[in-house]
């Protein structure tokens, strides 16, 4: 398969379908948007195998994105379970979905899912190369890794994290600094033990060249991943994990050279202050291509309660430039979370990204708070429940306590504000 990529297309002036679909309901225009994607600071992910895809556009000048995690794992193994948070996902506006099994039929599950779901499809391959093989880490080999990506993108997922910026001396330098957390990053702790011990270097940088051929061929975005992202306050912004940022700036401009789209994933856990500096630190040494983060989670403390600490600080990261938030449920660090723990966790990091783009001024990303305030003011209860982020939520939260004023809510009655203004304005224009 040797066709035209979309960033090639880009290139050379071409306004694809996938583009002209991406830019409806964005701040740019396809023209817009092709300048965008042919300089690396946009990305539409669209294999070309995946039929039931929307395209969407991540990246400078766009709305920001949301990406839900789901997956089979050992003790969570029911395809139609996680297919059925697949489909809550969609209803609820997820942008994309990441596949994140490590366990059972996860090829079958990949195909079901690729076949019905209109939104991206991401997935870490290292997981794959682990279970598929049914062998111990230290005997898998450079060609295992690399066949589990290119698996992937014939069964047509959009976009693939690989943990391209880990190396044998990130693995010596973890040993000699050492870290409060160590590595949580799933694909970046495989990576490192295999490293360690096999003493070979790891396969996603040494065969970067072939990596990139496999998603020049089958139109897969590389999601540049970041095995070095911190797992608590304590070791945000180390050396550990700036390293492997120069590293990904780096293959950045390799894979562009190559026509092949790329984002680059990072953090994690980080206090406040230290967010705006870290989105800044990515487009500098990334060349501006596209920001996808997780959270950042702005505290340590709250099990139960993660989708809070994300939400708030990928309110910030979006403000600050980053293009797209993957979601942290309330069962983060905790369990695999289920239907409910889903929309909760989807439900916060839209907003994060709704409030991060009112911030930074995106055109047009207040006029939806402008039609909620106004329907507010008109007491238009039905316009309300359309217009929440979460219609289902809002009206079955106003039927549960019902006002004996059918206009106000059961917190005010008839002394709602609304109400009373209203009466009053309308008994002076009378």
């Amino acid at each position: 398969m040797n066709k035209i990529t979309q960033m090639e297309s880009a290139r050379k002036g071409i306004i694809t379908p996938e583009l002209t679909w991406a830019a409806q309901n964005e701040p740019l225009n396809a023209a817009e948007l092709c300048d965008a994607l042919a300089t690396g600071k946009a990305v539409v992910p669209c294999n070309r195998s995946h039929r039931s895809l929307r395209p969407v556009a991540i990246g400078k000048g766009l709305k920001t994105k949301v990406n839900v995690n789901l997956g089979l794992s050992r003790d969570c193994s029911s395809i139609e379970q996680e297919l059925s948070k697949a489909r809550v996902a969609i209803d609820h506006g997820a942008d994309a979905i990441m596949d994140l099994s490590n366990y059972g039929q996860t090829s079958v599950f990949r195909r079901e899912l690729l076949a019905f779901s209109p939104v991206m499809i991401g997935t870490v391959p290292v997981y794959d190369a682990l279970a598929d093989c049914s062998r111990e880490l230290e005997n898998l080999t450079a060609s295992d890794f690399l066949d589990a990506v290119l698996a992937h993108a014939r069964e047509g997922v959009d976009f693939v994290t690989v943990h391209s910026g880990v190396t044998r001396n990130s693995t010596r330098r973890l040993r000699n600094r050492g870290r409060l957390t160590g590595v949580v990053s799933r694909g970046g702790a495989l990576l490192h033990a295999w490293m360690e011990r096999t003493g070979h270097e790891n396969p996603f940088y040494e065969h970067f060249d072939e990596l990139l051929e496999i998603c020049r061929s089958f139109e897969v975005t590389l999601s540049l991943g970041d095995a070095g992202r911190p797992g608590s306050l304590a070791d945000a912004t180390d050396a550990l994990q700036v390293e492997e940022l120069i590293v990904l700036g780096d293959l950045t401009l390799r894979a562009w050279e190559r026509d092949v789209q790329v984002m680059i994933e990072g953090p994690g856990h980080m206090a406040l202050t230290e967010i705006a500096a870290n989105v800044l630190l990515q487009k500098k040494l990334c060349h501006g291509a596209p920001f996808y983060v997780l959270g950042p989670l702005v505290t340590d403390i709250a099990p139960g309660y993660d989708h809070i600490t994300a939400a708030i600080g990928g309110t910030l990261a979006a403000a600050s430039g980053a293009d797209f938030l993957c979601y942290v449920t309330p069962a983060e660090h905790l369990r695999l979370p289920d239907e409910n723990d889903l929309i909760d966790g989807l439900m916060a990091s839209r907003i994060a990204a709704h409030a991060g783009d009112i911030a930074k001024g995106l055109p047009g990303a207040d006029d939806w708070d402008r039609e909620m305030s106004q329907a507010r003011f008109d007491m238009n209860w039905e316009a309300m429940y359309r217009l929440a982020i979460n219609p289902d939520k809002a009206r079955a939260y106003r039927e549960s306590a019902p006002a004996e004023d059918s206009l106000a809510c059961s917190m005010c009655s008839n002394m709602c504000a609304v109400k009373i203004i209203n009466e009053l304005l309308a008994g002076d224009k009378a």
